[in-house]
């Protein structure tokens, strides 16, 4: 019994689900603003936060834009405050 079992391994082939598991990993971003001390944020200038929202009109994530922490909550407070005094859109228009 013990002989046919190693023979069914044997028959059987690479394992493809092998690298299931692993994650690619890319360059790591750094946050601008820390990299430049003098790049402000300002929900007074649109132009500067359409880098860091959508077409959609969605704020990019962290992972995508390389914000630290800190920073990427500044830029979602201001990107609210751009909206509610319309310098930026809510949603899309048709």
């Amino acid at each position: 019994m013990a002989m046919m079992d190693d023979d069914k391994d044997f028959n059987r082939g690479p394992d493809l689900n092998a690298d299931v598991g692993r994650r690619r990993t890319g360059k790591k971003r750094i946050c601008r603003y820390c990299a430049d001390k003098a790049l402000l944020i300002d929900y007074k200038d649109p132009q500067a936060l359409r880098y860091f929202v959508t077409e959609r009109g969605k704020v990019v994530p962290r992972r995508i834009s390389g914000n630290c922490a800190r920073h990427q909550r500044k830029v979602q407070l201001a990107v609210k405050r751009a909206r509610n005094i319309a310098l930026l859109p809510f949603t899309v228009t048709h």
